[in-house]
């Protein structure tokens, strides 16, 4: 227990950054709050954020914070999870995810960044989502069609 202080691992150089032999460009930051670092969490982060460089080779920074939430009422005390990244004209956001296992917390936030940062992509490409059209638009365009040409 670290009552209530903030422990943060230092970014290692980028040079230093070596994850299961790709070398990652992201510096990363890993904040505990309420808990003492752990590596093992720690390395769980980092290999989380190595996997959003697929999506987005360009990303300046991510910043994990991991926090042991107060006890609640009925349950035990779940960790928080917060992920900061930073890309070139954008910062995306994913803000207190909770569960009683860190490893779930870290899992769900970084598939929330990663579904985030997807979009993000996405529409910087200029490609936006294709909407499913309702079942009877091409009846009504056909009609429409109809209408104007006089054939009914």
């Amino acid at each position: 227990m670290t009552n209530g202080k903030t422990h943060t691992a230092q970014p290692p150089k980028m040079d230093d950054v070596k994850l299961k032999g790709h070398r990652m460009k992201l510096p990363v930051r890993i904040q505990f709050h309420g808990l003492e670092p752990s590596e093992a969490i720690d390395a769980s982060a980092r290999e989380h954020a190595r996997k959003l460089e697929s999506f987005a080779p360009n990303l300046m920074a991510c910043r994990v914070t991991i926090d042991l939430e107060q006890k609640h009422q009925h349950q035990g005390r779940p960790f928080g999870v917060r992920i900061d990244l930073t890309m070139p004209g954008q910062e995306l956001v994913v803000n207190r995810v909770q569960h009683d296992d860190v490893y779930v917390a870290l899992r769900e936030a970084f598939g929330n960044m990663r579904r985030q940062l997807e979009d993000a992509v996405r529409i910087r490409r200029g490609q936006t989502k294709q909407h499913a059209r309702p079942a009877d638009a091409d009846h009504e365009t056909v009609s429409q069609q109809q209408q104007q040409t006089g054939h009914t």
